[in-house]
């Protein structure tokens, strides 16, 4: 979650928390595992809020079960060095495949919408809810207010129908206040 400015948005919260984001755009569930030092260990954070994968939805060779055997070992792997440490799993944000959003050319986006579509989404998300119970953390849909009556990521809440706003980070954060 790179793109979520949590330090700008929570500027205007009345309480104030000490949040890193270690989200690096781009980044798949192999990739951090491979990192898990350096974005996580190496903090020894009290609390985790995770969401890692939509990337990996987005590939051509996208496998659900691939997808969950990565993020089974990067829960495990935080189980072990960090026993202590509230989990959250942070659902999967929706897309919009269907408005035309300006400065962004449509071909430019159908090959990520081949996979990364709001049903692989909600499959995902469903197995993902199933693996943070697995390990014993707390599952978060954090989209409450993101979307519009079609089930689709709002329009007014996305730069190119999967990045978002501030204003749709604002929701998220909204959304995941009660566990801070």
């Amino acid at each position: 979650m790179e793109f979520f400015s949590i330090n700008e948005l929570q500027q205007t919260l009345e309480h104030r928390y000490c949040i890193y984001n270690r989200g690096i755009a781009g980044y798949v569930t192999a990739e951090l595992i491979a990192s898990l030092e350096t974005c996580i260990f190496e903090l020894e954070p009290s609390q985790i809020f995770i969401n890692i994968g939509t990337n990996d939805i987005s590939a051509p060779d996208y496998i659900l079960e691939n997808l969950l055997a990565n993020y089974d070992e990067i829960l495990t792997r935080i189980a072990e060095r960090l026993p202590d440490c509230k989990v959250y799993v942070m659902a999967y944000y929706p897309v919009n495949a269907k408005a035309e959003f300006p400065f962004v050319p449509r071909a430019s986006m159908d090959e990520v919408f081949q996979n990364r579509t709001n049903e692989a989404i909600r499959k995902a998300n469903q197995a993902v809810e199933q693996l943070a119970v697995k390990h014993g953390y707390t599952f978060i849909d954090v989209n409450e207010g993101l979307t519009d009556s079609e089930g689709n990521l709002k329009k007014e809440y996305a730069i190119d129908g999967i990045h978002m706003f501030a204003n749709g980070y604002a929701v998220i954060l909204n959304n995941l206040l009660k566990y801070l």
